[in-house]
Parts: structure tokens; C-alpha cells; sequence
């Protein structure tokens, strides 16, 4: 998979991720000079693009029309609709199957461009943000998109709308229509970042929802802009978009060479295992592989060798977020970091990598690692130590003098690794009794860990893991649960350990409060699935989100990575620097790949089909 070209991307892309920072002092200036409408807005200097860009960058104008992908997805469903709290929805829906006045580049740190939305116009201090509509803007019934269903669509979904949309609507103090096509909204607080979060909220059709309760979840078809509309499917079996060839925003520079194939068709299975085999048989044409041992090792079979099915390795700049199992502080088990800690050393990852991956992929080292904005080794200095010094009471050992993840010998017994746990266990009150681990009342430490059934590979790591908790005396409860009842229990915060994945970008900002803010200790549907309450944390992604100048912004988020690895909140596991995409030969995507790599926005949206007749 053209291996130099791969070197050449890493450079670049490396290079423009360190022009994030350095963009920031000047480019607020020219952020501050938008008093006039433009074509698009970045969070910081002015968008890569110019107002008649033929097409994105990774997008190819070319790409012919037609064929199919088919994915396979793991679970099931029992919604069609992705933007409230009941049921649970293919995940790519919230994306396919919607559209909103502005559209992201992945090529850029955090850029958005004209979709819905002709023009944006923001005050300079961006204390208020319009969006002119264009004049073409259908719905795929064919009907215009007003700014009455932009104004239904962000009050709707800002008060009885999933939680994620909930906090934007708190920050927007006025809504009003300043012309035909025109819509302004005033923010309560000082936030740069609220102008380009307002510019992505889906908008839906007023009149589809007209005399229901928008709360309730089910299997209706939405009217949406976007250009692909759902037009087959079967409660936890499969669901087809067809791409609207009506679709009234293809000329659009952010459209073209976008949303080539006539099919996107999501095949669901109960088992990952059953999943790769419906591949490997033909059944499925795309399957993303996120163990590097397989990958090298279980994908020799006949449709590779004859070059029927590529192997395609995609690389990328993105931090690398977190993945590994997060432990529920809201249990009080987990409410002591030197519990926490113990079952990070417990878990001895060495083995574990060496046993599923032979020792192939690196362990995620803090949530922004592989990144110019993850933390430093090592105490923390000069701007970074000085923003978590007013916090110094309340941080955990580590965020200050520096942390790093135990490493066991690789062995199985992991006998430092089990010594050092129980020692810290011991300091919390647990002590083994009578072959029990148990606190001082006699009480045993006992857990469930909840999981997702057909993850075989989480199953995997948890059986091992369950293994080597019994050397301490630890039995923990595994229950495997269908999707439905796993979005339910996550959503309610109803489980004590559970695998946990939070993807972040090259611009964190306003959702990082989703992530990790302390309402969600208690509001059921964020994603602070670990109930940290951190003032600390809060105080951080407040600063960066208005930070002015480059040492600010980078420190911020540094210093937030320090006090969320500290925290002991989640076990690690590994990070995918590279995506690796396995598919059928005639599925093309463009040369030019996009900073993000293989995230949102690259697979369906930007590939083609060479056989657009199948």
C-alpha cells in the first residue's frame, strides 16, 4: 500500500498538526476580523480553503457513481432515530442519514464549511453567530429546508433531545430570525468554540414531527437534506441507504467527489467472529481489523491471494483518545484511586498484548497521546504546572510529579505486578481472608464487568484478566448483554467496569465537558461513564476553550491530560495509529488522505466503486 507515499502523509500531516498551535496568536486576529458573511470558519486563522473550492482536499471530483458497500456491524438495533436517548441506532446514522448547516474537513484540525448554510457570520468577538440558508436546500421530499425547522430542530433538540445537545442549548441565551433565509444566535457565556458547534447540529423536518413525541424511539424513515435516505430495513437484521440522486446539494464544493456509491448496506451480526467469517465468504465487502496480529496473520485466504479483497493500511495524526475498560467511581469500590491502580497492575497488559497481538500494537499511554497535545514525561513544567497548581489539594498522586502506566516482565504470574496491587488494595482497607479478597467488615470485593455479546476480542482480554484477579483473592461477575440492553445500562450508568472507547480530535473543545464535566455524575446519557467530578478537569477545558495565544491553548489541554490519566478511571489498551481496512478490490478511495486518516467522514463518504453496475 504504497509505502513511500504513506512516510510522505506522516511528514505532512506531522508538520500540520504542530501548525496548530502556532496558527493560534495570529490567526485570532483574522477570526476576530469575521464581521462580514464567508464561506467557512476555523477555530483558529482563517479556513485552508478558499469561498469556490472545487472539492475537499481527499475527496476525488471523478469518482464515478454507483455500485455498493456493505458493512458489517456488530449488535443490533431497534431505532431509526439517533438523536434521542430510547433505543438503540446504527451509529452511522447520526452522520449518513442527516445533514447540517455547516460540514467538517478532516484535513483540517477543526474547520467548517458552507452545507445547508450559503454563508456564517460571526461577531468579533464571537459572542453571536448567523447562518444564512441557500436558496436550494431541499429535504429529500422534496420541500425547501426553512429556518423554521432550523429553529424547531435546535430547541427541540436542545430540551428533549439526546444529552449530547443539551449543552449547547444552555450556552445560547437568544434565537431569533434575522431574515428569510437568515437565523442568529446569541451566547450567554464566552466561548469561541460556539460558533462553529452551533453550525453542526442535525437538522430534521418540522412538519415530519408535527403532533408526536419526539422522545419516544422507533423505525420511521426520516425526511432529512442529507444526501442519502433509508430506504430498507429489518429491526436488528439490516438497514440500506439508498444515495438520493435528487439530492440537492451535489454541486457543492463540500459534495463533490462525496457519497459516490448508490448503497450503503449495514449487515448486523450477534458475533465478531460470525462477522469476519461473512467477509471472508464474500457476504460483506469492507471489514476494519483493529488487532495487528491477526491482520498479519488471518489474511491469507483465497480472496486475497487472488486480489480480490486488498488490505489497505490507512495512517494518521490524531491523538490517540482512550480505549480499555473504565471503571464506574460512582460504585464505591472504585471511589479509591489506590483500588483503581490496583486493578490497572493487575491487569498486565504485557501479556495480554503478547497472548492477542504478539506484542504488535503500543498501549495508549494518557488520553492525547500520540500527539502534540498529549502530557510530557516527567514532572509538570513551566505553563502546564502552573495551570494545575491551584488545584494541587485535590489532584491525584501523579498529575504533578508525572505518571506513567505500570509495565509488567510479560510473564503470566505478573508477581510484581499482583505484590504492587495487593500492597495498594491493603492501604485502601481490602485484605485477603480465607483466600477472599474482603474490607475490614468482612465484606468481599466483588465487581461485574459488562460486555457487548459477539466482542470476542474484549472477551478475550477479560477472561484473562478474570484469571489473574483470582490471584488476589478477586471473583468478579462477567454478564454479556445484547446492544440494546448495553446502551440501556451504560446510559443509566448500570455497571461497575465496562470496555470504553472515547475517540478525540486535533481541537478539543466543548464536548471534552461532555466527556468528563460533573454533571454527568449524576444526569443519565453523557459520557462520563466513569463519574469523575473533577474541578480541575472543568477548569482546564474552560481555559483552553478561550484560549488566545499558542502556549495557552497547548498547556490546557496538556494539563487535562495529566489529570485524567492520573485519575486512574480506565484501563488501557492498545491505540490504532493505523487504520486497516480489508475490502473488495473494486473499492477505491482517493490518494490523498485526509489528516484524521481513517475516521468520520473518509469510509463510505469519500470512496467509489469500480464496478458501479454491481
Amino acid at each position: 500500500m504504497r509505502p513511500d507515499y504513506f512516510l510522505k502523509f506522516r511528514h505532512i500531516t506531522a508538520l500540520a498538526a504542530l501548525a496548530i498551535a502556532p496558527a493560534m496568536t495570529a490567526g485570532f486576529a483574522a477570526a476576530d476580523g469575521h464581521s462580514t458573511p464567508t464561506h467557512g470558519i476555523a477555530m483558529y486563522g482563517d479556513p485552508a480553503l478558499p469561498p469556490d473550492f472545487a472539492h475537499l482536499p481527499y475527496a476525488n471530483p471523478d469518482a464515478p457513481k454507483g455500485g455498493r458497500i456493505v458493512q458489517g456491524e456488530g449488535g443490533s438495533f431497534d431505532s431509526l432515530n439517533p438523536h434521542i436517548r430510547k433505543g438503540s441506532v446504527p451509529w452511522q446514522l447520526r452522520f449518513l442519514a442527516y445533514e447540517s448547516l455547516m460540514g467538517r474537513s478532516w484535513d483540517e484540525p477543526f474547520t467548517l464549511y458552507g452545507v445547508l448554510a450559503e454563508s456564517i457570520e460571526v461577531a468579533d468577538d464571537r459572542s453571536w453567530v448567523e447562518f444564512t440558508l441557500n436558496d436550494a436546500a431541499r429535504f429529500s421530499d422534496g420541500s425547501p429546508v426553512t429556518v423554521e425547522d432550523v429553529m424547531w430542530s435546535y430547541e427541540t433538540l436542545g430540551t428533549v433531545g439526546h444529552p449530547r445537545y443539551h449543552g449547547l442549548w444552555g450556552k445560547i441565551g437568544s434565537m431569533e430570525q434575522t431574515g428569510d433565509a437568515s437565523v442568529r444566535f446569541t451566547f450567554n457565556v464566552e466561548d469561541r468554540e460556539l460558533a462553529l458547534i452551533t453550525g453542526m447540529r442535525p437538522i430534521l423536518k418540522k412538519a415530519q414531527w408535527e403532533g408526536r413525541d419526539f422522545t419516544e424511539s422507533g423505525l420511521e424513515a426520516p425526511i432529512s437534506s442529507s444526501p442519502y435516505v433509508i430506504a430498507e430495513w429489518e429491526a436488528g437484521r439490516f438497514v440500506s441507504l439508498q444515495r438520493n440522486e435528487d439530492y440537492w446539494g451535489a454541486d457543492l464544493g463540500f459534495r463533490r467527489g462525496t457519497n459516490n456509491l448508490d448503497e450503503i448496506r449495514m449487515e448486523f451480526y450477534a458475533d465478531g467472529s460470525v462477522m469476519f467469517e461473512a467477509f471472508k465468504a464474500g457476504e460483506l465487502s469492507t471489514h476494519r481489523e483493529f488487532n495487528a496480529e491477526k491482520w498479519a496473520t488471518e489474511f491469507a485466504f483465497p480472496a486475497v491471494e487472488r486480489g480480490d479483497v486488498v488490505l489497505s493500511e490507512i495512517p494518521n495524526q490524531r491523538p490517540t483518545g482512550m480505549t480499555g475498560f473504565v471503571m464506574n467511581t460512582r460504585n464505591p469500590i472504585f471511589e479509591d484511586w489506590r483500588v483503581r491502580e490496583a486493578m490497572i497492575s493487575a491487569f498486565n497488559f504485557e501479556f495480554i498484548n503478547e497472548a492477542l497481538t504478539g506484542s504488535r500494537q503500543e498501549r495508549i499511554g494518557s488520553y492525547f497521546d500520540n500527539s502534540v497535545l498529549g502530557m510530557e514525561d516527567g514532572p509538570a513544567t513551566g505553563r502546564v504546572a502552573e495551570l494545575l497548581e491551584p488545584f494541587k489539594d485535590e489532584l491525584l498522586p501523579g498529575a504533578l510529579e508525572g505518571y506513567a502506566l505500570p509495565v509488567s516482565n510479560g510473564s503470566e504470574r505478573n508477581r510484581a505486578g499482583i505484590a504492587r496491587a495487593t500492597d495498594l488494595l491493603a492501604e485502601a482497607g481490602w485484605t485477603v481472608q480465607d483466600g477472599e479478597m474482603k474490607n475490614a467488615d468482612g465484606a468481599p470485593f466483588t465487581f461485574e464487568i459488562v460486555l457487548k455479546v459477539g466482542a470476542t476480542e474484549n472477551e478475550k482480554m477479560i477472561d484473562i484478566y478474570v484469571e489473574h484477579l483470582k490471584r488476589l483473592g478477586i471473583s468478579p461477575t462477567v454478564t454479556k448483554i445484547d446492544s440494546a440492553q448495553h446502551k440501556e445500562r451504560m446510559t443509566n450508568y448500570d455497571f461497575d467496569m465496562a470496555y470504553f472507547r472515547r475517540g478525540v480530535s486535533l481541537s478539543p473543545g466543548n464536548e471534552q465537558m461532555l466527556y468528563w464535566g460533573s454533571d454527568g455524575v449524576t444526569e443519565p446519557g453523557t459520557r462520563n461513564l466513569m463519574g469523575m467530578n473533577s474541578p480541575a478537569a472543568e477548569a482546564m477545558i474552560s481555559g483552553f476553550l478561550n484560549a488566545k495565544s499558542r502556549e495557552d491553548f497547548l498547556s490546557g489541554v496538556k494539563a487535562l491530560d495529566r489529570v485524567l490519566t492520573s485519575g486512574r478511571y480506565v484501563i488501557p489498551i492498545y491505540h490504532f495509529s493505523t487504520g486497516r481496512i480489508a475490502h473488495k478490490a473494486e473499492l477505491k478511495y482517493p490518494e490523498r488522505l485526509p489528516m484524521y486518516g481513517d475516521w468520520i467522514g473518509f469510509q463510505p463518504d469519500v470512496w467509489w466503486s469500480e464496478n458501479p453496475d454491481n
